[in-house]
């Protein structure tokens, strides 16, 4: 049995072998039966030593742990609900099945049969009767959790990870919860789920560089799609009033702890909706999804405790609504205030507030530009070119450096809405100011979560935004892709609507407590492994 021995891969095929010799398949077959080892941990459990009979189980998991002796053997198996402890006896097992237990490694898989209950120690434990071979791993596994504090390492061996990283395992479970609560919450209120092409023609709806494609048979260039915003819109044409889509979007950009090439969109559109109605709809889905999460979060804290008459100190975990409050979760060090009704503020009222200007006045604008050490020029790399950058861009860009660090300060979710126009090609304007677009968006500590527009309905207005657009910059940095198809969906009549899109991987993080984005998406893009 391996303890301090070499863990080599070759060891391992040696063992492997061994098992074969004795006529035991070491890749297993169907175990039926099995209790889950976190159910198993429930049943009442007598000490063995009181010669009262225990409950009969049958578990199964992988080997993470290995205490070898003489003739009794304890080791942990571990299945997605938690870990047991299991004692192995020689006098309670077959020779062939004692043989085995001389040959298990860590990260082996094992079927168990026995009698549950507690040693002198008090441990629950599973007592075999019964030892059933299910599968050989042939690569060396972390001892415990040794190895997985490298980054790297973990996101390589996501499948490790999930294993000796709890928390890891915890936070793909929290985001399926999650999944699942939008559907329903949506499903509820009367929205259907559907799912829209992955290729496009045109790759239009934002902001972003996509990923290039060709189809050999129709000999068609394509692009991964980088929204999933209008073949929804289409589908309020063809008469789905509440319609949504929670599907993978793909952008040929950056990475960063907040960013990853592959992401989850929730898109959602609502027929005779407008910003305020998705508003409202937004704060009861985000309080829902704090709901299904919340009683269950927890949070690490450090407690003392007294040992042999000596102050020590240990890592404990505490319910996060014990600490704080209901609706009240952690994020990094501090805390957010989910309770409603979220904050809600106007975009201008923000840049008087925080810039010192109004958003509409260039002049200021620049001079507030200038005080921030916004660059007021854009030079083209390829030409040396340099030209003066338009008002809106200088607009968002003192946004960025002035409101949304004061944003970042604030303890709740806010709601930041009429957008200037010419950053928002989709969206209706407002009535009675042309120049302000019907959108918001929702933050949390400074980053963006939710985005939202009463839509654009007009298609003779909606082609003119579009051909404005492309001529004052580059296609690819523009949401103002000239879809025809679009437009002619659209002269076909779609409703007045609000509209509304979410990162599903930032939302899982901020309610999972988790600071880089790869840590809530299974198998984050990585560069190529060094040779």
């Amino acid at each position: 049995m391996a303890d301090e021995a070499p863990d080599l891969a070759e060891v391992r095929l040696d063992k492997l072998r061994q098992i074969e010799a004795l006529g035991i398949d070491p890749w297993g077959h169907r175990f039926d039966g099995v209790t889950p080892i976190g159910e198993v941990r429930k049943l009442p459990a007598e000490n063995f030593a009181d010669d009262k009979q225990g409950p009969a189980v049958r578990a199964a998991g992988r080997v993470v742990r290995m205490r070898p002796g003489g003739k009794l053997v304890f080791l942990e198996i571990w299945d997605q609900t938690g870990r047991v402890q299991v004692m192995l006896r020689v006098n309670k097992l077959t020779e062939t099945e004692w043989k085995v237990v001389q040959l298990l490694d860590f990260g082996d898989l094992i079927g168990v049969d026995g009698e549950f209950g507690k040693t002198r120690t008090g441990e629950p434990t599973i007592q075999a009767t019964k030892l059933t071979f299910l599968t050989k791993s042939l690569e060396p596994h972390p001892k415990d959790t040794s190895g997985m504090s490298d980054e790297e390492y973990r996101l390589r061996h996501r499948y490790l990870d999930m294993i000796y990283t709890p928390d890891t395992l915890r936070r793909a479970q929290q985001r399926v919860k999650l999944i699942r609560t939008i559907r329903t919450h949506l499903d509820d209120l009367g929205y259907l789920e559907v799912e829209t092409p992955t290729l496009h023609a045109i790759a239009g709806g934002a902001a972003a560089r996509p990923f290039e494609t060709h189809h050999n048979t129709l000999g068609l260039d394509l692009f991964v799609r980088i929204a999933l915003e209008l073949p929804l819109k289409k589908l309020l044409v063809g008469g789905l009033e509440k319609v949504y889509e929670i599907g993978r979007v793909f952008r040929n950009e950056g990475v960063s702890k907040k960013h990853n090439p592959e992401f989850t969109m929730l898109e959602l559109y609502q027929a005779y909706g407008d910003l305020f109605s998705i508003m409202e709809l937004t704060e009861g889905l985000i309080v829902a999804l704090v709901d299904a999460v919340g009683p269950a979060a927890e949070v690490e804290r450090t407690e003392e405790y007294e040992e042999k008459g000596e102050k020590k100190t240990r890592a404990v975990r505490k319910r996060a609504y014990d600490l704080f409050g209901e609706r009240h979760l952690p994020f990094g060090d501090r805390v957010v205030n989910f309770a409603p009704p979220f904050l809600r503020v106007q975009y201008a009222d923000l840049m008087r507030e925080h810039a010192g200007c109004d958003m509409l006045d260039k002049d200021a604008v620049r001079r507030a530009a200038t005080a921030a050490k916004v660059r007021l020029e854009l030079r083209d790399e390829k030409t040396g070119t340099v030209t003066a950058k338009e008002h809106d861009v200088l607009v968002h860009e003192l946004f960025e450096h002035r409101v949304e660090p004061a944003l970042a300060k604030l303890d709740r979710p806010v709601f930041v809405y009429d957008y200037p126009a010419a950053l928002c090609p989709l969206t209706k304007r407002k009535r009675d100011n042309p120049a302000l677009a019907e959108r918001f968006e929702l933050y949390v500590f400074g980053m963006e979560l939710a985005n939202a527009y009463t839509e654009l309905n007009d298609p003779i207005t909606q082609e003119q935004t579009f051909a404005q657009q492309l001529a004052g910059m580059a296609e690819e940095d523009s949401m103002a892709k000239m879809d025809h198809d679009f437009i002619r969906a659209l002269r076909h009549g779609m409703p007045p609507a609000g509209g509304l899109g979410i990162g599903i991987d930032r939302l899982v993080m901020l309610l999972t407590n988790t600071q880089t984005i790869r840590d809530v998406i299974l198998f984050p893009l990585l560069r190529p492994e060094a040779k």
